[in-house]
């Protein structure tokens, strides 16, 4: 990855935090440069029809091998990009072909309790698992916050459609290295904190606990649970379990230590890794 690509895309969007939408600068050079090195992009306008067939051109020629190898590939050198696409390829693999059915989404309510304003999305994009979200239509979509945040983080946006397509149209065109052997060992050493976790043990204790294993930030580490829970390698044994406090946890809120990790799912995806 370009260097000096990357920190065009970073300090778009970040300084010591978000940067504020209307303050949100870039020097055309400078955006040239990036986009000429595949890190910045044209804003885009398309469909959701549009998306879902070009995600549906696009999951055949993906192997669960590349997206299972580029996730191992990630672990030792934080290419958290690689990262995000093996959640998206199983969400899109959830996908049907249908067309945008309009549903209500969220609602406004003024004083006297009248509706002022309502929200859509598409009704069976919602229905399906993790219920996606499927915007009728994307005008002027800014794809560079979906790379940063990709690139940052290991994405953040799994399961909208548009985030979708974009990060399987960005595995596609990536050249993978095999996983190094320190990679399986670190994924090795990410199932044994899972097995080894204490029964009552909340996601969050997890998260801490991969710090041991993992070099990352707390958020780098929420987001890899996250996508192992997405692809139900962390998958819970039962959905009638309380949260406790503020999260934002949303593939692996009802996951606790006595699941473990789903042995299915685990010989699906890294399998021929685990010999």
């Amino acid at each position: 990855m370009d260097k000096k690509a990357k920190n065009i895309l970073f300090k778009t969007y970040w300084k010591n935090g978000w940067i504020d939408a209307n303050e949100i600068q870039i020097d055309a050079a400078d955006f040239e440069y990036a986009k000429s090195k595949g890190l910045m992009f044209e804003p885009l306008t398309i469909s959701h029809d549009q998306c879902l067939d070009k995600i549906f051109e696009i999951l055949p020629k993906i192997s669960i091998d590349k997206v299972s190898t580029a996730f191992l590939s990630s672990l030792s050198n934080r290419r958290l990009d690689w990262r995000s696409s093996l959640a998206s390829y199983f969400i899109a693999k959830q996908l049907v072909p249908h067309q945008y059915t309009k549903a209500v989404s969220g609602q406004s309510f003024g004083e006297n309790g009248e509706v002022t304003h309502e929200s859509y999305t598409c009704g069976i994009c919602r229905d399906l698992k993790y219920g996606i979200i499927g915007d009728k239509d994307y005008i002027n979509e800014d794809l560079n916050v979906l790379n940063f945040e990709r690139i940052k983080w290991g994405g953040i946006r799994h399961g909208n459609l548009i985030y979708t397509l974009f990060d399987l149209q960005q595995l596609q065109i990536a050249e993978i290295p095999e996983p190094s052997t320190e990679d399986v060992e670190i994924f090795i050493n990410i199932l044994s904190i899972i097995k080894n976790s204490q029964p009552n043990d909340y996601p969050s204790a997890l998260e801490k606990n991969l710090s041991t294993v993992l070099k990352s930030t707390k958020d780098e580490r929420k987001i890899l649970i996250e996508i192992l829970a997405c692809i139900n390698i962390l998958k819970p044994t039962s959905y009638d379990r309380p949260s406790r406090g503020k999260h934002d946890w949303t593939f692996v809120e009802y996951w606790r230590g006595e699941d473990k990790y789903n042995e299915e799912a685990l010989n699906t995806y890294f399998g021929k890794y685990m010999m």
